[in-house]
């Protein structure tokens, strides 16, 4: 199984503890109990895709864009917005910015990069584990409608993570139904993307 060399993964291990550590800090001093929750599935995550990499050996540029994907995150719950920016909702950071007027969120879009990226690592995944058994996998329709579907499940997991912080903490800034709705649709446009990315990026 090939791994990553621990010099390149440096790099990326130090701008994640920056950023996580700045995320702690930041809820903290603004006594932000929604994050501290989040940062706590964060920590979760980084673990999990620790496993994950050591048995299927991510490459340097999927862990790039996973350790992005955490800051973006990290990000948008805590950086506040301007004064003079379009937001939906109650709080006024990154998450709830309209980057289009009542089209297009902050939030759409990192969902839909990060179940793109997660749809990217469920075919890595699944091709190295076959390559286990001498099994050269190519990207074939069925295979990456089942990569797609597992990166848009993991998104739907996301969407009853945030239904447990609504549960049990006030004044979240999940948002309603149909904000459930739209993130649902931008893990699925991310996914579809990532696959078709995938299937015309593969070379024979």
């Amino acid at each position: 199984m090939s791994q990553v060399p621990q010099p390149r993964l440096l790099p990326i291990f130090l701008f994640t503890a920056a950023y996580m550590l700045s995320a702690v800090v930041g809820s903290a001093m603004q006594g932000n109990k929604e994050f501290i929750f989040y940062i706590t599935v964060m920590l979760i995550l980084i673990a999990v895709m620790t496993v994950v990499h050591r048995r299927v050996g991510l490459t340097t540029g999927l862990l790039w864009l996973l350790t992005l994907w955490g800051l973006a995150h990290m990000a948008g719950g805590l950086v506040l917005l301007p004064d003079s920016w379009p937001y939906n909702g109650d709080q006024a950071v990154l998450y709830s910015w309209w980057i289009i007027p009542q089209k297009l969120k902050y939030d759409q879009i990192v969902h839909a990069y990060g179940f793109g990226v997660t749809t990217w690592l469920c075919w890595h995944s699944l091709r190295s584990i076959m390559r286990d058994y001498a099994v050269e996998l190519k990207p074939t329709l069925g295979l990456l409608v089942l990569s797609a579907a597992a990166g848009a499940g993991f998104g739907a997991l996301n969407e009853v993570i945030e239904f447990i912080a609504v549960l049990t903490i006030p004044n979240t800034n999940v948002g309603g139904y149909e904000n459930t709705g739209w993130d649902l649709v931008a893990n699925l446009v991310g996914a579809t993307v990532a696959a078709a990315i995938i299937r015309f990026g593969h070379h024979s």
